[in-house]
């Protein structure tokens, strides 16, 4: 064999393990066709938090209006735009570097599997004894009329200009997070669901909350709505026959008379038209599909070792051993009942590494932490508030921290968590709605996962003023009164 374990993809779900793996003296490939890291150091989570950033902050300042703040904070995307793409764009390289210094062989193209054995990139095959399958997941474009004009989450992150009207099909992740970036920079968006809820998976009433934030920030939102069809408007040669999409009165009678003058607030409606199944027509410049992911496996060869799949990924079991017993899957690819997190998969490549050493029973899994990067944040970890409110097990206690400690959290005055304990007074879930939600979400993991007392947090002495502190002494409440 010419290798131990060659790994299709190299996201964190490869590598993460894999430098174990060469530790131990075994002979590793990992392929990539694109850009050595996968989709979130390139596309995905890197970029994301480098954009949004500037707009977290500029919602921050806002907490200080009439109280201290002065002018206002700007973000100018352009400028943004050149940064984000100076810092990923050495994201690769520095990822293609590591795995040198690791001692693991790279492969620059698309890994297709031949047999049990066989893996083949281009013209080159390659033998081994494991296949770790670590390609992923990709974006969903719905299969209608006129699915040429949707731009995927890769697009937006890489867009020039923000535009002045997007159309947003999906409120998950990616569509309220592109949604809250656009609502802070003073852009307008129509979302359309399928269905009646937006960010299912997290708790209701706190994505109610930045719905009507979204909604006061010119973002309208279209339930239970079905597209069928997107339509590219005709784009008129004469700007004297443009239609215009007046979004502000001033300056109207201007654009008429001089059909070149240029005015942010105007906008042709030369764009694109988002057709419904129920009737309603929504026209913008800009159409992004946000309506989740699927298993990233065309043609790489499953079908020459008998290999399923769904759009949830390629099934295995409690090893993340598939079906054909020397090939595996890793990270979001491995359908495993698990939320697809980029954590997950790096939970994922550590534990292979052990198991393809045969150092491993089953793989468990702490509480795994989700934060929907949304101004402001809502994160979950444990059990859930909807589940804890329909049983006799848990009890929820309401932590309004934010307005208990507003002056120590920078004037976040609607900073709340909903924390489920057991009979016994244990920790074992949380809600967090805040502007640094993901910190506390960690605190909250550290807790259940060590299975930390109420009294212990008790007797612990903490930094102040800090979020994490503010919330942690609201808990002395439970403790005390119960």
């Amino acid at each position: 064999m010419d290798y131990d374990v060659i790994y299709i993809g190299s996201g964190n779900a490869a590598w993460q393990g894999g430098r174990f793996l060469r530790k131990e003296g075994l002979k590793i490939l990992i392929i990539e066709e694109s850009l050595y890291g996968g989709a979130c150091a390139n596309r995905g989570c890197n970029s994301k938090a480098l954009l949004d950033a500037p707009y977290e902050i500029k919602a921050l300042a806002n907490n200080f209006e009439g109280v201290g703040k002065s002018g206002d904070f700007d973000v100018n995307w352009s400028d943004l735009m050149k940064y984000k793409r100076k810092r990923i764009a050495g994201m690769s390289v520095f990822l293609d570097g590591k795995f040198d210094e690791y001692g693991l062989d790279v492969a620059h193209g698309k890994g297709v599997i031949l047999d049990e054995h066989t893996v083949q990139v281009a013209d080159k095959k390659f033998t081994t004894d494991k296949i770790v399958i670590c390609t992923g997941l990709k974006p969903v474009i719905p299969d209608i009329k006129g699915k040429e004009y949707l731009h995927d989450s890769t697009d937006f992150l890489d867009i020039e200009e923000l535009p002045e009207h997007a159309i947003i099909i999906g409120a998950g992740f990616v569509g309220m997070e592109f949604a809250s970036i656009l609502a802070e920079a003073g852009k307008e968006a129509d979302i359309i669901i399928r269905g009646n809820m937006a960010l299912k998976y997290f708790h209701q009433p706190y994505v109610h909350n930045v719905i009507e934030i979204l909604k006061e920030k010119g973002i309208r939102f279209h339930f239970n709505q079905t597209v069928k069809e997107i339509i590219s408007n005709i784009e008129i040669d004469n700007p004297q026959e443009r239609v215009l999409n007046v979004t502000s009165a001033q300056n109207s009678d201007e654009i008429l008379r001089d059909p070149e003058a240029k005015v942010d607030n105007f906008a042709y409606e030369n764009g694109f038209t988002v057709e419904c199944e129920s009737g309603l027509s929504l026209t913008g410049d800009y159409v992004i599909a946000a309506m989740g992911r699927e298993a990233n496996v065309e043609d790489i060869g499953l079908e020459n070792v008998g290999l399923t799949y769904t759009k949830r990924g390629i099934k295995v079991n409690g090893h993340l051993q598939t079906e054909v017993p020397n090939i595996y899957a890793s990270g979001d690819v491995a359908d495993t009942g698990i939320a697809k997190l980029v954590t997950v998969a790096i939970h994922h490549s550590k534990y292979l590494a052990k198991e393809l050493l045969g150092n491993a029973d089953e793989i468990t899994y702490p509480v795994v932490p989700a934060v929907a990067y949304t101004i402001p944040r809502i994160a979950t970890v444990g059990v859930p508030a909807y589940v804890a409110e329909k049983s006799d097990e848990y009890d929820v206690h309401t932590i309004r921290y934010g307005r208990s400690y507003s002056l120590e959290l920078k004037n976040d005055l609607t900073a709340e968590a909903k924390v489920i304990v057991d009979k016994d007074l244990q920790i074992v879930g949380a809600e967090i709605y805040a502007a640094d939600a993901e910190n506390v979400a960690n605190m909250f993991a550290f807790i259940i996962n060590k299975k930390i007392t109420l009294e212990e947090l008790d007797y612990m002495i903490y930094a102040f003023p800090s979020s994490s502190s503010v919330c942690l002494y609201k808990l002395h409440n439970i403790h005390y009164d119960l």
